[in-house]
């Protein structure tokens, strides 16, 4: 194990959509191209994962395909993955496997962010509990049910708290009803807080905009969220990671190269 924290941003995916879906009541009819991004974070306590993209198998297989992503149609395409984007390849890059990581916390239940849990069985998986409940009422389109069935293994959580040592949960509900954000300590650069999907782009933050799709239409909640993180990354110095910005995505490390 390592003596400091690393941070690996992973690109998953990308997605193409309406702009409309990151800023509410903005962007209708223009298009984006989004990154899908999980993150590898390695401290002296173990490994943990932010997300983990999409189910390589729904992307990929035509019926499946179509299944899932067609009724998205014609604000949202169907991602687009490589096998090389997958999780246990960024992994085997690294000289590990699926049993290395400690603990994967997942933001929000939307596809892109809880599906490729397939290709990671036996880890330890934490969500929110307002979260899990949502999810499965069935009432929110980006999730697929499906990618739940082993919700009964997960550890549902209430609140904020540490993850390990300089690593901690942040409530950030809004875009979805227990959405999380994460505040990581680096030993050398300024701290990272990991948006999620709170903030898909940096405009989301300098103009105080909400997520496009919020649970129940409660804008106004996710507008507290996206004041919570500035505000947090006032006090702290932090760095904010929006989660579907490709223009930021595109200053940080390439992998195999991290962030500490």
């Amino acid at each position: 194990m390592p003596n400091q924290t690393k941070i690996w941003p992973l690109l998953t995916g990308t997605i193409r959509y309406e702009k409309t879906i990151s800023t509410h009541g903005r962007g209708h009819g223009q298009w984006i191209d989004a990154p899908i991004l999980a993150y590898l974070i390695e401290t002296v306590h173990g490994r943990i994962l932010y997300d983990v993209g999409c189910d390589y198998r729904k992307v990929t297989d035509p019926t499946l395909r179509a299944r899932h992503f067609t009724p998205m149609l014609p604000t949202v395409e169907a991602p687009c993955m490589q096998p090389t984007q997958r999780i246990p390849h960024y992994l085997e890059r690294l000289g590990l496997t699926p049993s290395d990581i400690d603990l994967v916390f997942i933001g929000h239940l939307h596809f892109d962010h809880v599906g490729g849990l397939c290709d990671l069985p036996g880890c330890e998986v934490h969500v929110h509990q307002h979260e899990l409940q949502a999810a499965l009422t069935g009432l929110d389109s980006g999730i697929f049910l499906d990618e739940l069935l082993h919700a009964n293994q997960w550890r549902v959580q209430t609140d904020e708290y540490a993850l390990a040592p300089g690593i901690h949960t942040i409530t950030t509900p809004g875009h979805t009803a227990g959405h999380m954000s994460l505040f990581i300590d680096l030993p050398q650069g300024r701290p990272v807080i990991l948006c999620g999907d709170a903030a898909d782009l940096n405009e989301n933050l300098a103009d105080e905009i909400a997520p496009g799709c919020c649970w129940q239409n409660n804008v106004e909640l996710a507008l507290a969220s996206i004041r919570k993180l500035k505000t947090l990354a006032n006090q702290e110095n932090a760095q904010l990671w929006p989660n579907h910005d490709m223009a930021f995505f595109k200053t940080l490390p390439v992998f195999p190269a991290w962030c500490d």
